[in-house]
């Protein structure tokens, strides 16, 4: 074991050649419910690192696959065949959890073989249990049934590091708790933003999930973590709203219609406009839908018109502290960007972030879309692939999943050298 500093354990502190090593990793996708096909493998491909670095071992991968009642709530044979495909190996999938089936085939791998077992939430105790009560997870039939087949327990599912449920936290005082490489890279990567001292420090939040914005809002302002908020989206407008700036009907009638707590989420965005109103840019001008017109902040938006589009006017200004910002955090878009005529403002807030030398991190389905979609991958320093958990996670919110990679190392210190107990 080695004395790194880290508040967790990582790979680097164990030698895990010739070990059985659980991993716990999250590949929770979008499915084609007429085909059952997987769509989209971001997720499997943020954790191949993790995996090639376990190519000594006998590994056995944990992951979940939407919930119950979801159309999407299915079985994990066509994600081991995903892993199979990308990693060039095969991929043995067994439909149990635990019992004396999973115990046989796990007993009779060899060092680089890989085995994944069947979705964890198909099992009551994965999610039925208080996320508080541990010493209920540890006499759980699934805890009971998986610790004895494993020497190191990996814990790489960075999505779900807000979710307090049992093959994510519940191994945490039976065997080390590991973090694999994304969860090392997604810290990594948002402390280097958070807690950093590259200043001008901005962030861009956008789209249209105003509760999730706000929140970061909140505490990017309050712990000092940025110098400026630029907003866009359905995120600007409720800004404006709170201002006292009309947004016209229909906006107003969005946020109202997707958001039950808006009365209370203006309020908020009131007291921090009050409170930093040289550090929140709103825009000055739009394009509205569907009349394809310019409008002026601060002027009446004709009752039938969505905001559609950040203006020219705001695209300059944006660019202008985009060009200058030491770091970066975007996760939105500027407005309605699947329809051409409203995409200026989200293309091009994009490419001045590419342009940007400094650190570069985005999350958000929509913004990654938007990256990729204009070749711009290759110039972000990190995409995130939190969603909830990422936006949770800047909120300030407890992470049950650190905590317990935390309290892991603490509980076993330098005193655990593998095997199984």
């Amino acid at each position: 074991m080695a004395s790194g500093e880290s508040e967790f354990f990582t790979l680097d502190d164990f030698t895990l050649n010739d070990s059985t090593v659980f991993l716990r990793v999250d590949v929770n996708s979008p499915i084609n419910p007429a085909s059952g096909e997987i769509i989209g493998t971001t997720r499997f491909h943020s954790h191949l690192d993790t995996i090639k670095n376990l190519s000594g071992s006998k590994v056995v991968i944990l992951a979940h696959q939407s919930r119950p009642g979801k159309e999407d709530f299915t079985s994990l044979r066509e994600h081991a065949r995903v892993f199979e495909s990308l990693l060039d190996r095969d991929v043995d999938f067994v439909d149990s959890l635990f019992g004396d089936y999973v115990s046989a085939r796990v007993k009779k791998m060899k060092n680089g073989d890989i085995m994944m077992l069947e979705n964890t939430r198909f099992y009551s105790e994965e999610v039925s249990i208080d996320g508080n009560d541990l010493a209920s997870m540890e006499k759980s039939n699934l805890v009971r049934g998986l610790f004895p087949l494993m020497d190191y327990f990996v814990i790489d599912a960075f999505p779900a590091i807000h979710r307090p449920q049992t093959t994510l936290v519940g191994f945490q005082r039976i065997i080390p708790n590991i973090a694999g490489r994304l969860i090392e890279r997604e810290i990594s990567s948002l402390s280097k933003f958070m807690k950093g001292s590259a200043r001008p420090t901005i962030a861009i939040l956008a789209g249209a999930k105003i509760n999730e914005s706000i929140s970061v809002a909140n505490n990017f302002l309050k712990s000092g973590a940025t110098d400026k908020i630029l907003t866009g989206g359905v995120v600007a407008n409720a800004f404006l709203w709170a201002k006292g700036i009309s947004i016209g009907k229909r906006n107003e009638e969005f946020i109202i219609k997707n958001n039950k707590n808006y009365k209370e989420l203006i309020e908020i965005a009131k007291d921090l406009l009050k409170n930093y109103p040289e550090q929140i840019l709103l825009p000055t001008d739009a394009l509205l839908y569907p009349s394809k017109h310019r409008h002026i902040v601060g002027g009446t938006v004709p009752p039938d018109q969505l905001v559609a589009d950040i203006g020219v006017d705001t695209i300059v200004s944006y660019m202008d502290v985009i060009s200058s910002a030491q770091a970066i955090f975007m996760n939105g878009p500027m407005g309605m960007y699947e329809f051409e005529d409203f995409s200026t403002g989200t293309f091009e807030i994009a490419r001045a972030i590419a342009r940007n030398k400094g650190l570069k991190i985005a999350g958000g389905g929509h913004t990654l879309n938007v990256l990729d979609h204009l070749n711009l991958m290759s110039k972000i320093t990190h995409a995130s692939t939190g969603g909830g958990a990422l936006i949770s996670y800047l909120s300030g919110e407890e992470m049950p999943v650190l905590e317990a990679l935390r309290a892991s190392k603490k509980f076993f210190g330098g005193k655990y050298h593998g095997g199984r107990q």
